[in-house]
């Protein structure tokens, strides 16, 4: 395939989008809605893309938080399966995801998503500012889909645990997609779990995979920029973050340019919650163990 065949394999413009619509094409569009954790304000804007069914980010793509499993562990199947028949999702129907937010919730909900078995889920890019910059139609009452039969199972996408997490930093490429000040860590509260990096991750924040304007930058340049980071498409690739949700983003905006990579659904939230687990403080991949 060439790179804009494998980019539209994963994400989607709105024009591209509004063009199969237009032409009649079936599919299914879930909005990716949620409550921002730090701000508590809501993503809703009163538009959604016509035809879109209503998801919520932080209830329909995970369980709830565990010790072991970390902040966000992925969802149970039978559960996930519930929620899917009843937004009518079929394999034979292209699932197309958005949110407002640059993306981050709706890679969860891609990830997640194909985890459970289905092949054709895509990410709008840019998701719902971009559209509607676009100057493309939206509505405001949200689509209640006929309910479809489809069975789900788990374990359709790479993942990765704890025991494997710097066995792949030391033979392939470990990428940390939190923050540069989170990844770099240092003192907390003593009630607070420790901050850091697991040793020999690479620093590679999610927010960089995208644009000031939200959609996520141009192949060419996103292969680059992971070129830099030792990713050529030979060695193997993991990718962690705080909890599961920008760690999805960053396997997608490597899909976007062909690279396959594993995630860590607990990530940090759960690497942390062994005290025995090193922790490594600083910018460096391997400074010095907190």
């Amino acid at each position: 395939m060439t790179p804009e065949q494998i980019r539209s394999s994963v994400l989607l413009t709105p024009q591209h989008l509004y063009e199969r619509q237009q032409a009649g094409e079936e599919m299914t569009i879930l909005a990716v809605q949620s409550i921002n954790p730090y701000t508590g304000r809501p993503s809703f804007t009163g538009e959604r893309i016509p035809g879109a069914i209503d998801t919520q980010a932080y209830e329909d793509f995970q369980s709830p938080p565990s010790p072991a499993g970390g902040q966000r562990p992925l969802p149970a199947i039978d559960v996930l399966q519930d929620k899917a028949r009843a937004w009518g999702l079929r394999r034979d129907r292209m699932i197309v995801v958005y949110d407002a937010d640059r993306s981050m919730t709706a890679a969860r909900a891609w990830w997640v998503l194909k985890w459970a078995g289905l092949c054709d889920v895509r990410v709008l890019d840019g998701g719902l500012p971009a559209w509607v910059a676009a100057g493309l139609p939206t509505a405001v009452d949200a689509t209640v889909p006929a309910a479809s039969d489809i069975v789900l199972s788990a374990g359709h996408m790479p993942e990765f645990g704890a025991d494997d997490a710097i066995r792949l930093a030391e033979e392939g490429v470990l990428l940390d997609a939190r923050i540069r000040p989170n990844y770099i860590g240092g003192p907390v509260d003593p009630s607070q779990p420790p901050r850091g990096h697991i040793p020999g991750a690479l620093s590679a924040p999610a927010p960089d995979n995208v644009t000031d304007y939200g959609n996520f930058t141009d192949s060419a340049t996103l292969a680059e920029m992971y070129a830099a980071l030792g990713v050529d498409g030979q060695k193997p690739v993991g990718v962690y973050c705080g909890a599961g949700m920008s760690a999805a983003h960053t396997v997608l905006a490597l899909a976007s340019i062909g690279v396959a990579a594993s995630m860590y659904p607990g990530s940090w939230s759960a690497w942390v919650h062994d005290p025995a687990r090193p922790v490594v403080v600083g910018a460096r991949p391997h400074g010095k163990s907190a």
